[in-house]
């Protein structure tokens, strides 16, 4: 089994509460707020370039609506990713994924969620391996399975896990379902699940993640009780858009490792 780690604060897309999601600021503020983590989502361009977006297009972050793999990365790097949020952010560029690579300080991880197809694998492999991050500090996500088998191929050194969201009406017991989700990582060799919050969480959803010796990690997480809630049955990370606020609720102390 794992043995046991601290909890973890990851700050999805950035500060995203705050600051405009997926930029180099919000990056900057959830550090700031002391997260454990960086969640990004990211996505290639028409060039073979790889950009953080998490929409399909960018028509709500940036008023455009190319899609990333519409546009080449000069053209992408021309519009306005603040904008939306407010005055405050305005001029905040679309960032390159080298760019944000190159931001993480030793001792945090960056958690990188894949939008595109199997495309992105091999983009992202020679964006890793130009050193700006070391491996271990990564952890690639997504909910695509078959990715997720070809980034294990491709990248052995990084962390994978896997996205899943909750149970829909209709299908089998949460628990069955869970357990396929455990069967299918352990096959794959993935490190964990990244589980929505829409699941029904509970002491054996937790336990049975963790007897597999797979890490059990909640996204995404922004009221105080429920991250209480979450961290009493002992998942490994909650993804929240509010780091600051839920580490200062949790009356955690930051990472001794930076």
């Amino acid at each position: 089994m794992t043995a046991p780690a601290p909890l973890q604060i990851i700050a999805h897309r950035g500060a995203s509460h705050e600051a405009p999601e997926n930029t180099l600021t919000a990056i900057a503020l959830g550090l700031a707020q002391r997260a454990d983590a960086i969640e990004i989502d990211v996505r290639l361009t028409r060039d073979g370039g790889i950009v953080l977006l998490h929409d399909d297009t960018f028509r709500r972050t940036a008023g455009h609506d190319a899609e990333a793999g519409g546009l080449d990365l000069a053209a992408i790097r021309q519009l306005d990713a603040g904008r939306w949020k407010g005055p405050a952010f305005v001029g905040e560029k679309v960032p390159a994924l080298a760019e944000v690579l190159a931001a993480i300080p030793t001792g945090r991880d960056l958690l990188i969620e894949l939008k595109s197809g199997a495309a992105i694998v091999p983009a992202l492999r020679r964006e890793l391996e130009k050193g700006l991050l070391p491996l271990a500090q990564v952890v690639v996500i997504a909910f695509d399975f078959e990715l997720l088998c070809a980034v294990r191929a491709a990248l052995p050194q990084v962390r994978v896990l896997h996205l899943a969201g909750g149970p829909e009406a209709g299908r089998p017991h949460p628990l069955s379902e869970l357990d396929a989700l455990i069967a299918g990582a352990r096959t794959a060799g993935f490190d964990g699940l990244n589980l929505g919050d829409d699941w029904p969480w509970a002491a054996a959803m937790v336990q049975r993640v963790h007897q597999a010796g797979l890490r059990c990690y909640v996204w995404t997480v922004n009221e105080a009780a429920r991250a209480r809630f979450l961290a009493e049955l002992g998942v490994d990370g909650i993804t929240t858009d509010r780091p600051g606020y839920i580490r200062q609720q949790l009356q955690m102390t930051a990472s001794d490792q930076w």
